[in-house]
């Protein structure tokens, strides 16, 4: 099997690789693809030396899998590409999500959904996958009526130009500026541009990319997403509505039991989820479960994860092993 990884020399990049070393992913063949200013430069993956190569190099070896990290207008670009050649792509940007022809997948909840015709398959946003999947076990019950989601996103998100500005910050070094302000010591309330409705981009991902996952267009989102001084690791603070009522102690049970979710909920011995704890682990973190006290059939909770590993990577690889478990790979 011949995987191709574009973008392998960013910060999502490399945890793919991470990835599929760790989950041993059966590959015959390794393709790397950079940008123009780093073809030719060397990457070890498995006590092996590869040379990373050009995007167009890297199609004329009709590889049987592509995982794409390289940004939105490449892979509007040449997605369509590997996917004429019989490629299956898995792309982290948010070029295809929206697509009304593109799966958008998180495994645990419509990986099911996936056909052999899928030759393009979206990850979703890394602050939508670790919020629905959360969710999951509880929509399936109670039916998610409305969700009010604030987000504490960290700069690794925003890639290594966010990265680099953070570390001078810190250091009291010049900087190229990244960030529209400083972010050391601060948070922004903006991820990503505004909108002609005055909400970012980021939010509104989290609105329509919910109600695509779980194919209910009538689920209400708010979102306020923020940018915070942490190197690694999503939170999220959600307050969830539902259709029908439940028990707290019976909702903390069915978040416990989803996979890949991990329910940290002592609060009173000071045990919940903190994104130092959740960086380099695959699982989404769930604390701080309670009833909302004055809206009825609603609870709160406080939920994170690494967003390098679930909320790209790891999530990027679990679509690749649901394609070799299906036979379509």
């Amino acid at each position: 099997m011949k995987v191709a990884v574009i973008g392998a020399s960013g910060l999502v990049g490399r945890v793919m690789l991470q990835v599929l070393e760790e989950q041993n992913f059966p590959l015959t063949e390794l393709i790397l693809v950079a940008s123009s200013r780093s073809i030719g430069q060397k990457v070890k993956w498995k006590n092996q030396i590869y040379t990373l190569c050009s995007i167009d190099d890297a199609i004329a070896k009709k590889p049987h899998l592509a995982l794409f990290s390289a940004g939105g207008s490449v892979s509007l670009e040449y997605a369509p590409k590997f996917a004429e050649v019989g490629c299956y792509v898995v792309d982290n940007s948010s070029a295809w999500r929206m697509d009304p022809t593109t799966k958008l997948i998180v495994p645990e909840i419509n990986g099911y959904s996936i056909q052999t015709n899928d030759l393009i398959i979206a990850n979703p946003n890394c602050s939508t996958i670790q919020m629905v999947l959360a969710l999951s076990s509880l929509h399936k019950a109670y039916q998610i009526k409305r969700i009010v989601v604030s987000t504490y996103q960290s700069i690794s998100g925003s890639g290594q130009k966010a990265m680099a500005q953070f570390e001078a910050e810190r250091l009291n070094q010049p900087y190229e500026a990244f960030y529209p302000h400083r972010i050391d010591r601060n948070c922004l309330p903006q991820c990503d541009v505004f909108l002609d409705n005055d909400y970012t981009k980021e939010e509104m991902k989290l609105v329509n990319e919910t109600q695509k996952i779980f194919d209910e267009p009538q689920i209400a989102v708010s979102a306020t997403a923020v940018r915070v001084p942490v190197t690694g690791g999503h939170s999220e603070s959600v307050n969830v509505s539902f259709k029908k009522p439940f028990e707290i102690e019976t909702a903390k049970a069915l978040i416990a039991s989803t996979h890949g979710v991990v329910l940290l909920d002592r609060p009173k011995e000071s045990v919940y989820p903190m994104p130092l704890n959740a960086w380099g682990k695959d699982e989404v973190f769930v604390g701080r479960v309670r009833a909302d006290l004055f809206v009825e059939n609603a609870l709160n909770m406080w939920i994170v994860a690494d967003n390098l590993r679930k909320g790209a990577a790891t999530n990027a690889v679990q679509i690749a092993q649901l394609l070799v478990k299906k036979g379509f790979l």
